[in-house]
C-alpha cells in the first residue's frame, strides 16, 4: 500500500521529508540558517521589487528590488517614469500603457501585464507588473503602488505548455487532413494518388515515405514519395521475412521505429547497397492492420535523425489505423466495381456481324470514377435482306442493378429487331417490355435500321441523344429526329409513339451514335460537349477504329467523366473510282405537317456548310414549293436530295422525289388563283429545271449557281 503524503496541516511538517531533492549551489550565500530575513530582502531572494507612483506629481520611487528588475543601477533612474524607456523597448511600454489606461477607464482598483525588459548586455527578459490604484474622495485616481518581478521562468513554462498544445494541435490536424484526404478515395488507386501527391509526406509528418501490399503472401511496394530515386527492382517484390524492414514489419505485425540511416542499415543490411536512396534521419515502419487483417505496411523517413517520443509513435499508429482502414475500404471497393463492371461487360455483345458496304466499330467505358456502373449499352444487330440494326442506350441509374435491367432491355430489343419489325415498333415493343419490369427504371434509346447497300437509315428515337452524320468531306450535321418519352415512361404515360425518321448515309459517310457520358461533363451545358465532339469527328483520323479511340482518349478518359460511355461508329464505304460528292438526302411522310421545315432547317445548315450565300433562300424556296407538290398531288412521300455539283462554277442540285408517274403540268392560275404558281416559282428561282422518270415514280429536279467561295476554298 503506498504511503500517504505529509500534511502541510500537521505539526512538524517538513516539505523535504520524503523527497530525494538534489544539491544546488545556494546564489545568496550571505544569509544565514536563522537570521531574520526583512520584507526588501524577501522581495529580493524572489527578483522582485516595489514600485510607489505619484500620478499628480508624476514621479516614481523604485525600491533596490525593482531597480534589479529594470537592470539599473544607482544613477541611472532619476525618478520619471518616461526615463524607464531605456529598459522598456516602445512596443513593451505600449503592452503596459494599454493594460493601465483599461484598468482606469473601466474603474478597477488593480491591473496586471506582463512585458519585456531590455538588459544591458542587450538580451530581453519577461517582467510581470501588479499595481493598486488608489483613488481619492471624488473617485479619481492619484497614486498606484504595486510590484515588478521577473517572469521569465514563469512564461518559460508557459511556453513549453503551448509548445505542447501546438504540437497537440498540430498532430491534431495532420489526423484530420490525412482522413480528410483518404475519405475521398475510394479505390486502392486513389488511395495511391494521396500517399504520393503534392505534400502527401509531410501531411503523416515525414520527408518520404514507401507503401506495399500483401499480395498473395508476398509483399509488393505499390507507391513511394520523396525519396531520391526510385525504389529498386529487386526490392519492389519480396518475401514476408525479416531481411526487409517492411515485409518484416507485416510478417511480426509490430512497429520498429529508427532514429538513424546508421541504425536502419546495420538491423537489414540488405538496404546496405542501396544507401544513397534512403533518407539519413530517423524512420517508422507500421504494419497496416484492419479488423485483425495485415493488409501491407507503411514506411514514414526523415531527413534528421531522431528518437520518436511516445507522442510521435502514438501519431504515427494512429495515422497508420486510418490508411489501414482506407486501403480495405478501397480493396472492396476495387472488388465490388470488378465484379459490376463484369457483369456489365457480359451482357454487352462480344462480336460484331460482319457488315457488307462497310465497317462498324464500337466503344464502352465504365465511369472513371466512383463505385458505380452504369447502364450504358450499344448493339449490332444482323436483320433480314441484308439490313442492319445499331442501338446506343442508357438504363437509369449507376448500380448494378442499372446493368441487370440494361441486360434485360437489351436482349428483349434485340429479339424485336431481329423480327424485321420497323424501328417505331421495335420502341414501342421495348418500351412496353420495361414498363412491365418489376422496376422503377427508365431508358434513352436511339434505334437505327440501316441499308448501307441504298444508304436508308430509319431512326426512332426515345428520349435519347440524335445521331450525328459526318460526309465524306468531313460536314458535319447533326439532323433534327423527331423523338418520344424515354422507354418505360413512355407506356407509362401512354404515349408510347416514336415517330420515324428517314436519312441517307452517303459513300465515304459515318454515322455516329453515343450516350451522354461522351458530350456531358459537370458543370457545363451539354451544347459544349455537342461543339466538342463535332470538332473532335471533323479533325480525326480518317480510319474508323483510329477516331473511335481519339473520341474516348480526348473526350471521355482525358477529362475524367463521372459517367459511363457508349459509342458506335458506322461507316459506308465509298463505292470505288466514284468521287464522293457533298450530299444531303431526307425523306418526307406524307403524313408528316412537320417534314417540310425540317428540310428547310437541314437545307439552311448544308447550304451554310457550302457557302452558299443569299442563294440559300432561293434553294429553301424551290424544295418547299416541290415537296408540296409531291404531298399535295401524290400518294407518297417525297425523297428530298441537295448536292454540290463539282466543276465551275460551283452548282447546287436540288431533287425531289415521288412514286407519281403523272407527269407535272405547268399551269397560268389567275390573279385570284391560290395555287398553281409552285413552277413557276421554280421556273423564275432556279437557273435550270427539269423532271425525270425514276423507277417506280419521278423526279423533279433545279439547278443553282452559286457565287465563288471565299478566297478560293472550294466547299
Amino acid at each position: 500500500m503506498a504511503e500517504r503524503p505529509p500534511d502541510p496541516s500537521a505539526e512538524g511538517y517538513d516539505p523535504r521529508a520524503d523527497r530525494d531533492a538534489p544539491r544546488v549551489e545556494e546564489p545568496a550565500p550571505g544569509v544565514s540558517h536563522h537570521e531574520p530575513i526583512g520584507l526588501r530582502e524577501r522581495l529580493s531572494l524572489n527578483r522582485m521589487g516595489t514600485f510607489d507612483w505619484d500620478l499628480d506629481g508624476g514621479r516614481m520611487a523604485l525600491d533596490p528590488g525593482a531597480m534589479e528588475v529594470f537592470d539599473l543601477r544607482p544613477g541611472e533612474y532619476d525618478g520619471a517614469p518616461m526615463s524607464l524607456i531605456s529598459r522598456v523597448p516602445p512596443e513593451e511600454g505600449l503592452r503596459l500603457d494599454a493594460a493601465l489606461s483599461q484598468a482606469l477607464q473601466d474603474g478597477n482598483s488593480s491591473y496586471g501585464a506582463y512585458f519585456r525588459v531590455q538588459c544591458r548586455d542587450g538580451t530581453r527578459r519577461w517582467t510581470h507588473s501588479q499595481g493598486r490604484i488608489l483613488h481619492d474622495a471624488q473617485g479619481v485616481a492619484y497614486r498606484i503602488i504595486g510590484i515588478v518581478r521577473e517572469a521569465t521562468s514563469e512564461l518559460a513554462d508557459s511556453a513549453l505548455l503551448r509548445s505542447l498544445q501546438q504540437e497537440r494541435q498540430r498532430q491534431t490536424v495532420m489526423v484530420q487532413q490525412t482522413t480528410a484526404a483518404l475519405a475521398r478515395a475510394l479505390s486502392v488507386k486513389d488511395v495511391t494518388r494521396v500517399l504520393t501527391g503534392a505534400g502527401s509526406a509531410r501531411r503523416f509528418g515525414a520527408d518520404a515515405l514507401v507503401l506495399g501490399l500483401v499480395a498473395n503472401d508476398r509483399f509488393e511496394v505499390i507507391a513511394a514519395a520523396g525519396l531520391d530515386g526510385e525504389v529498386p527492382a529487386d526490392m519492389t517484390h519480396s518475401q514476408l521475412d525479416d531481411t526487409l524492414p517492411l515485409s518484416e514489419a507485416v510478417h511480426s505485425r509490430r512497429p520498429s521505429f529508427l532514429s538513424t540511416r546508421g541504425e536502419l542499415i546495420a538491423r537489414y543490411p540488405r538496404l546496405r547497397p542501396y544507401v544513397d536512396v534512403l533518407p539519413t534521419g530517423s524512420a517508422a515502419f507500421l504494419p497496416l492492420i484492419a479488423q485483425d487483417t495485415v493488409l501491407g505496411a507503411l514506411g514514414l523517413f526523415n531527413h534528421e535523425p531522431a528518437v520518436h517520443s511516445p507522442e510521435a509513435r502514438n501519431l504515427a499508429l494512429a495515422l497508420a489505423g486510418v490508411v489501414a482502414q482506407s486501403l480495405q475500404r478501397a480493396t472492396l471497393f476495387d472488388q465490388e466495381r470488378e465484379f459490376a463492371t463484369g457483369l456489365q461487360a457480359a451482357m454487352l455483345p462480344r462480336r460484331l456481324p460482319p457488315i457488307a458496304g462497310g465497317e462498324v466499330t464500337v466503344r464502352y467505358h465504365p465511369a472513371s470514377v466512383g463505385r458505380d456502373v452504369g447502364g450504358d449499352w450499344y448493339d449490332v444487330i444482323a436483320l433480314p435482306q441484308g439490313r442492319t440494326g445499331l442501338v446506343v442506350g442508357d438504363v437509369q441509374g449507376h448500380d448494378t442493378h442499372a446493368a441487370a435491367v440494361m441486360g434485360q432491355l437489351r436482349i428483349a430489343l434485340r429479339a424485336y429487331a431481329s423480327e424485321g419489325h420497323a424501328p417505331e415498333t421495335v420502341l414501342v415493343r421495348a418500351s412496353r417490355f420495361l414498363a412491365e419490369l418489376e422496376t422503377e427504371r427508365f431508358a434513352t434509346c436511339t434505334y437505327v435500321q440501316a441499308d448501307l447497300e441504298s444508304g436508308t437509315l430509319h431512326l426512332a428515337r426515345a428520349g435519347h441523344l440524335g445521331p450525328l452524320i459526318c460526309n465524306a468531306s468531313r460536314h458535319i450535321d447533326w439532323p433534327d429526329i423527331d423523338g418520344g418519352l424515354p422507354l418505360g415512361l413512355a407506356t407509362a404515360f401512354g404515349q408510347d409513339h416514336f415517330p420515324e425518321t428517314q436519312l441517307f448515309l452517303e459513300p465515304g459517310s459515318t454515322l455516329l451514335l453515343c450516350t451522354d457520358g461522351l458530350v456531358e461533363q459537370p458543370g457545363q451545358d451539354i451544347t459544349a460537349g455537342i461543339d466538342a465532339l463535332s470538332a473532335a469527328v471533323r479533325a480525326g483520323p480518317a480510319a474508323l477504329d483510329a477516331l473511335a479511340d481519339r473520341l474516348s482518349d480526348h473526350l471521355w478518359a482525358e477529362p475524367g467523366s463521372d459517367d459511363d460511355m457508349a459509342l458506335l461508329l458506322l461507316h459506308r464505304s465509298a463505292i470505288p473510282g466514284e468521287a464522293a460528292t457533298p450530299r444531303m438526302r431526307r425523306h418526307v411522310h406524307q403524313a408528316d405537317p412537320a417534314g417540310t421545315a425540317e428540310v428547310r432547317s437541314a437545307l439552311r445548315r448544308t447550304l451554310d456548310q457550302w457557302r452558299a450565300g443569299e442563294v440559300t433562300h432561293d434553294v429553301e424556296v424551290a424544295a418547299s414549293e416541290l415537296i408540296a407538290n409531291a404531298l399535295t398531288h401524290t400518294e407518297s412521300g417525297a425523297l428530298v436530295s441537295v448536292e454540290l455539283l463539282p466543276g465551275s462554277p460551283r452548282r447546287v442540285r436540288l431533287e425531289v422525289e415521288d412514286r407519281s408517274s403523272q407527269w407535272p403540268r405547268r399551269r397560268r392560275p389567275g390573279e385570284t388563283a391560290t395555287s398553281g404558281r409552285g413552277l413557276l416559282l421554280v421556273e423564275a428561282l432556279a437557273d435550270r429545271w427539269g423532271a425525270e422518270p425514276r423507277g417506280s415514280g419521278k423526279a423533279l429536279w433545279c439547278e443553282f449557281v452559286l457565287p465563288d467561295a471565299p478566297n478560293g476554298s472550294g466547299a
